[in-house]
């Protein structure tokens, strides 16, 4: 598993990659922009051409590669209000241009809240929004990846069945990918502490999903027990889940390719990301 974190772009986004060295990352997550503001300052052909250059030149001599992004928060397709749902469509749009701008491949998004009108109305209107995106979109390489949630408050998207239901009901749907948060799993009563509940899980997975759908994985810890559904980060070992839990992950082959990347708050000088990284390595068998 190439293992990281988020990272931040504060200075311009190739800073992303200086934070990254500094964290011993061997793979980052971005946001582009804000995650706290609908507005996109447009990316500029230098900014691109830059940030083409360093991404290039990490993948090349075994830097960090890939890098992932993950998509502003306040974006909710699964909105049953229209001029929110719209306002989120286009942003979720803007979004996927920009990863198609910089080459990224995969966007991970939140599937969104259906606000008190149920899961069947909010899962529709997100598939309809995906759908919109790909008719929009034709030709494009990034990958929009649903994250797999908690399920708290009215969130969407906290069972297989419904990432699978989103895969099926989307047009073009084959463009979609996933994204499993260690936290987001267990929070949801999937139980990825013993290698037995880990296991069953993961089948599970297969089973309704499919592994070659899933792209990113979240790793975090949990502060709340099993199937509280309640969505709260915590550092690598500090939470309910455990070292041994992630233990399952780390040395899963079917996961070896594929981004395993941190989310849990950070100093300046990075050293939580520093110590959580150093944790799962020291988990590799």
């Amino acid at each position: 598993m190439r293992l990281g974190a988020h990272e931040s772009i504060a200075g311009g986004l190739v800073n992303a990659f200086e934070r990254g060295h500094s964290a011993t990352c061997d793979a980052i997550q971005i946001f582009t922009k804000s995650s706290r503001q609908w507005r996109a300052r447009p990316l500029s052909a230098a900014e691109i051409a830059a940030w083409r250059e360093r991404m290039d030149a990490e993948a090349t001599s075994g830097g960090i590669f890939p890098v992932v992004v993950h998509s502003s928060y306040l974006i909710n397709v699964g909105s049953p209000k229209a001029a929110t749902w719209q306002k989120s469509y286009d942003a979720l749009q803007v979004e996927v241009e920009r990863c198609e701008a910089l080459g990224v491949r995969h966007l991970v998004l939140h599937p969104g809240s259906h606000l008190k009108t149920g899961e069947e109305v909010g899962l529709a209107n997100v598939a309809r929004a995906l759908s919109q995106l790909h008719a929009a979109t034709p030709g494009f390489q990034a990958m929009v990846c649903l994250e797999g949630m908690a399920g708290q408050g009215t969130n969407l998207g906290y069972t297989f069945e419904q990432l699978a239901w989103l895969l099926e009901h989307t047009d073009q749907g084959e463009r979609l990918g996933i994204c499993l948060d260690s936290c987001h799993l267990y929070a949801a009563g999937y139980d990825v502490r013993t290698p037995e509940g880990y296991a069953e899980t993961m089948d599970a997975f297969d089973r309704v999903i499919g592994l070659e759908r899933l792209q990113v994985v979240h790793l975090n810890d949990s502060v709340q027990e099993l199937g509280s559904r309640r969505d709260r980060h915590t550092h690598i070992g500090a939470g309910t889940i455990g070292l041994e839990g992630f233990r399952n992950f780390v040395n899963d082959p079917r996961l070896a390719h594929l981004p395993g990347l941190l989310e849990t708050d950070k100093s300046d000088d990075l050293h939580e990301d520093i110590e959580n990284l150093a944790k799962l390595r020291s988990l590799i068998e």
